[in-house]
Formats: structure tokens, sequence, C-alpha cells
């Protein structure tokens, strides 16, 4: 455990040296060098004793910091929340009640802690962290009685405390250490010791493949309790939170998942060296391009995926209509090709220049398309250009590949029937 120094003193440019030692600290709180990070707020606590960010990160700091230290995190909340409240500032005061919560939780003040993140909810129904912090609640508070005290509520909305001043901001530094209030190895930290090495939260990592039938989702860590992990997977989420050796606990979640599984056929497998998520999808033969999505997805009513952007909808060539041209999957930033436009359009007579009867040179063919889509200019001015025979070939690969395939071979094209062509995993059916 690292030693923390005592806070430096103020000085003419006192601001700027606070703003200095905040930067340091978040530095080292993305670093997960949450000592560093304690000391670097307590420094600038010190020079500026009411700025609210800085009590809620260095409560976020001691709830991380090996063991944690949860009665100077709860106090550094709950400062927070008070100056928060003050002021009127709104995302302030959800952050604020956030850690209280997180801490009242590390206390086992079960009872408190759910009413806090109630108030979150209140305020900001998007927050990520509520569904799994709810869920870890719930596990909890299973089976406990009612007036069992951690399971009481006794905390108000906005508490009661003494508000730091400079001089005790400086005075409470080291009274707040992190090196102070270590608590004894509960259950949760023993648990994690007779499972064995376990793998750094840093070192933690998930990979994911899919079938026809399932998403199987990975989270490489070795000696996950069995016991103490807590798993819950919905319709369009999953989450797992168990604790680590450090007494902190590590939590994963994928919200919203891509597509729709089927949460009681789904499984999850804790083995010695990863956790194993067997995810069945709703609709069997539907492939995900990727693991989370914030857009809607297929298979969803037409309300709820009337604005889903081109790129997500799954291109099924059975289900077109007959009225409209084939479309394919693309790669371009564009997306998707009318490739019966793109030939309507190769097809036009270039504008005549300014001058009657002048068509080429500078200002010619290359101005004629400039400003439209960069594919359809580039096939413009090829097809404008293109001798003959490149003219033929062109249009005889487009029209008998159904749009899948687009030549400038002659001496390929013309030796016979061009055969359509679709992407990989598509079926082309006849119109």
């Amino acid at each position: 455990m690292k030693t923390l120094k005592a806070p430096i003193a103020l000085t003419i440019n006192g601001y700027e040296l606070a703003m200095d030692q905040a930067a340091q600290g978040a530095s080292a709180l993305s670093s997960k060098d949450f000592p560093a990070a304690v000391n670097h707020y307590t420094n600038a606590i010190a020079v500026h004793s009411e700025a609210v960010d800085y009590y809620i990160k260095r409560s976020t700091a001691y709830t991380r910091i090996s063991p944690p230290n949860h009665h100077a995190a709860l106090s550094d909340a709950e400062i927070a929340l008070s100056l928060a409240s003050k002021r009127g500032k709104r995302e302030l005061i959800i952050q604020a009640q956030l850690r209280r919560a997180i801490a009242l939780f590390g206390h086992e003040r079960y009872g408190d802690s759910r009413q806090c993140f109630d108030w979150v909810r209140k305020m900001d129904e998007k927050e990520k962290s509520l569904k799994i912090w709810e869920m870890k609640l719930d596990a909890k508070l299973k089976g406990m009685r009612g007036d069992d005290e951690k399971a009481t509520v006794t905390v108000k909305q906005f508490p009661d405390v003494d508000l730091p001043t400079a001089q005790t901001a400086k005075k409470g530094a080291s009274s707040t250490s992190a090196e102070k209030a270590k608590p004894t190895p509960n259950a949760a930290e023993q648990a994690t010791a007779s499972a064995g090495v376990q793998t750094p939260a840093s070192k933690i990592r998930h990979e994911w493949y899919q079938t026809q039938d399932a998403v199987v989702v990975s989270l490489f860590a070795k000696g996950v309790p069995k016991d103490t992990a807590t798993i819950d997977i919905q319709e369009r989420s999953l989450a797992i939170s168990f604790p680590l050796a450090t007494g902190s606990d590590y939590d994963f979640s994928l919200d919203p998942l891509f597509g729709h599984i089927d949460a009681p056929a789904s499984t999850a497998k804790v083995m010695s060296t990863k956790i194993e998520f067997t995810l069945k999808k709703k609709q069997a033969g539907e492939m995900w391009p990727k693991l989370e999505s914030h857009t809607p997805v297929p298979g969803m009513t037409k309300e709820e995926n009337g604005n889903a952007p081109e790129d997500v909808k799954r291109v099924v060539l059975a289900e077109q209509s007959t009225n409209s041209g084939p479309s394919y999957p693309t790669s371009s930033r564009s997306g998707p090709k009318d490739w019966d436009k793109v030939v309507d359009e190769l097809t036009k007579k270039p504008k005549k220049d300014k001058k009657e009867g002048e068509t080429g040179g500078e200002g010619g063919v290359e101005d004629e398309f400039e400003g439209a889509d960069p594919v359809n200019g580039f096939f413009q001015s090829l097809y404008s250009q293109a001798d003959p025979d490149t003219k033929r070939a062109m249009m005889k690969s487009y029209q008998e590949s159904n749009g899948t395939a687009l030549s400038t071979n002659w001496a390929e094209v013309g030796k016979g029937k061009v055969e359509t062509q679709p992407p990989d995993g598509m079926e082309a059916k006849p119109w």
C-alpha cells in the first residue's frame, strides 16, 4: 500500500493548482492507481473545498481501492450530494446519489442502498449501471426479513452533513486517508480466496461467436466463485457480477444486445478459466453483425423499428418486392446501392457544356458528375468515356447477373451468360 502525502499548501495560483491535481487524479483513476487518485483529489479538495466533482471522484477511488474504504466513500458522496443540491446541479446530484448508493451497498446497508438507487432512477432512467446494481441488491435481499437491520431504510434523499471549509478540508485529509478504516474480509472476499488464483480485473476480456441458433459469449476470468457470482439474462441484456480478491466487485454487462434472445432457454456456465454464456436466438438463422447495438433491430414491430437505419436491417432477397431492384449488403459509407438506378444513370447522355456542341475537355465529363454520389459518379464517368466493347460488357454483365456483377472485360463477358453472384451467406431467388 502506498503512503499518501499530506495535502499541499494553498498558493496564489491555488485554483490552477487544484485543477492540475484533479487532472492527475483523473489520470490515476483511469489507470486504476486508486491510492494516487485519492492523494491527488485530496490535494485538490484542500485548495478548492466546494468542488463537487472532486468528492465524487474521490468517493469512486475509495470504493475501488484495495481494500475498499466504504466509510470514506460514503462521507465524500454525501458531501458531494449536499453541495450539488445547494447548487441545483441535476447531473451532479445524480452522480453523487449513485456513489452514495454504491458506498451504502459496501456498508451492507442494502435497504438504504436500494432507496438511493430508486432516487437515481427517478432522475435518470437511462443510467446504465442501475440494472446490475438492482440485480445485486435482489440477490442480497432475497430471503432477508423485512425487519432485518440491513434491509431497513433510514436515509433521507439529501443528507444532513457539515460542509467542509478550506481549513477543515486540509485538516480532514489525513483522517480520510485510504490507509484508515480497513475493513475485515467479508464473505465475498473469503469466497474468492477459496476459489484460487483469480484473473486481475484489468486482464479480464470477452469474446463471442455465433451459430444459426445461438450467440456464445465467453468471459475469460479465472477463479470466479460459483456461489457468489450473480448472473442475470434478459431478452435484450446480459449481466454478471462477482467478487474479486481485492474486495471489490467485477461487473460485466451487455445492454442492449443486438437482437432478441430466448432468456429461459439461454444458459451460463462458470468454469475454472472462464464463464460461458450460450444465448439462444429468438429468431433462428438471424446473423448478428455485432454483439451490442443501441439501434432497433430486425424482428421488432414496425412502430418499434420504423426509424432504424438501413445498415442494421436484414437484407433478404426473397422478401423484396418485385417492383424494386435487388439490394445487397455493402461496406459503402453511403449505404446499399440501387444498381438499377446506377445503370439508368450510366446510360444517360452527358449534358452539353455551356458552349453548345462541346462535351469534352476541361469542365466536361468530370465536372458533369461533380457533387454526385462518389460511387455513382465513378461509374457514370467510366461508362461515358468507355469504348463500345466496355459499354457492352458493363450492360451485359449487369443485366444477366441480376445486378450482382459489373464487368468491363468484353473478352470474358462475351463468352457466355454472366451468372448471378450473391454475397456470401445470401441466396438469390427468381423474381
